[in-house]
């Protein structure tokens, strides 16, 4: 288990999986007039599978959550949360949002972790993507920035202390 302190956690929506992006592209059709669209009558039509796949999603065994620390980002299973995978805050330099087709009317995307143009982590389904990238991105700069002070202050206690 990590010690550090848990930052934020979101669930996956149901954009993350295939069935939920399916329904997210059949309800982004805007074929119609003005407020009525085929898009809005299949989002009607579509509500029991949409519910099935919530609650699928919340399963003992399937159900997951993201979590980020002041160290790392985590991926959790379980309802009582085990630790399935993870990265370091300082193990990716770019986060990119990935909205494949269907998540953009789900207001979810994928969140693609990166170090030097590679993709090191993949978050799947993440609602409103931009706002939890902000607070990794925030909690990376501080955790790197802290580190970096640390390093320069052991330095400057080493060469205090050679002298």
């Amino acid at each position: 288990m990590d010690p550090s302190e848990t930052i934020m956690t979101v669930w996956p929506t149901i954009g993350a999986t295939v069935a939920g992006r399916w329904v997210g592209r059949l309800c982004g059709l805007r074929l119609g007039i003005g407020f009525f669209t085929l898009g809005k009558l299949l989002a009607l039509a579509t509500i029991p599978l949409s519910l099935t796949i919530f609650v699928w999603q919340l399963l003992p065994y399937v159900c997951r959550r993201y979590t980020l620390t002041s160290r790392r980002l985590l991926i959790r299973k379980g309802l009582l949360p085990v630790d399935d995978r993870g990265i370091g805050l300082d193990e990716f330099d770019r986060i990119d949002v990935v909205m494949l087709p269907g998540q953009d009317w789900l207001h979810a995307g994928d969140l693609v972790y990166m170090r030097d143009g590679n993709e090191v982590f993949r978050l799947s389904g993440v609602s409103r993507p931009e706002g939890f990238r902000q607070v990794c991105l925030k909690a990376r700069t501080a955790l790197v920035s802290f580190r970096d002070v640390m390093q320069q202050q052991a330095a400057e206690v080493s060469a205090a202390a050679a002298q």
